[in-house]
């Protein structure tokens, strides 16, 4: 029954995007020290604000976290992005937190490294398989196991309510909805 504190270790954010810098203001709140990697290094501001440091090569921050947060969006580029190779790439004590989509981390090379001790826990609310959970995940007790929630909250379902209001009035007013779903086009 015994943790360890968080205070002054390394989070390493993956997508230092709106959700990636929510998550990086809330840990700086708890004195961790924050890293990211993003596909391109934000605004001077934005890391002053968060004293946080960019890493170019995601192999070499992972090399050197406590804690990763991954908060990219899913894309043919990101399926895998820590597949087991960047998975043995982290420290034994690491602890990983997919927020994100589920198929950006190698489940199955994710409950092994976990099962064995190579990683010391994780924390997911999303899986490769939704709704679907990799039995080896199941059966292990360094794994939090959550629904995808995030937005569960009566703030977060009545903001979604309103802005298909807004797409629908701005469809009927003529104009381009701001959130648009393109099925079957290739963007």
């Amino acid at each position: 029954m015994l943790g360890h504190r968080v205070n002054g270790k390394r989070l390493g954010i993956i997508g230092m995007g709106r959700i990636g810098q929510a998550v990086a203001r809330r840990a700086r709140g708890f004195g961790i020290q924050i890293h990211y990697h993003n596909r391109h290094r934000v605004h001077a501001e934005i890391e002053a604000e968060f004293e946080a440091t960019w890493w170019e090569s995601l192999d070499q921050m992972l090399a050197h976290m406590d804690l990763i947060s991954i908060n990219c969006p899913q894309t043919p580029e990101t399926y895998h992005l820590l597949d087991a190779r960047r998975l043995d790439l982290l420290p034994s004590h690491a602890v990983i937190v997919n927020t994100a989509r589920g198929g950006i981390i190698d489940e199955a090379a994710l409950a092994e490294r976990l099962a064995n001790g190579r990683i010391a826990g994780a924390g997911l609310d999303v899986y490769e398989a939704e709704p679907k959970i990799d039995p080896k995940l199941l059966a292990l007790d360094n794994v939090v196991l959550a629904p995808h929630l995030g937005s569960a909250t009566y703030e977060g379902r009545v903001a979604m309510g309103e802005k298909v209001v807004i797409n629908i009035k701005t469809y009927a007013d003529g104009h381009t909805p701001p959130d648009r779903v393109l099925i079957g086009v290739d963007v």
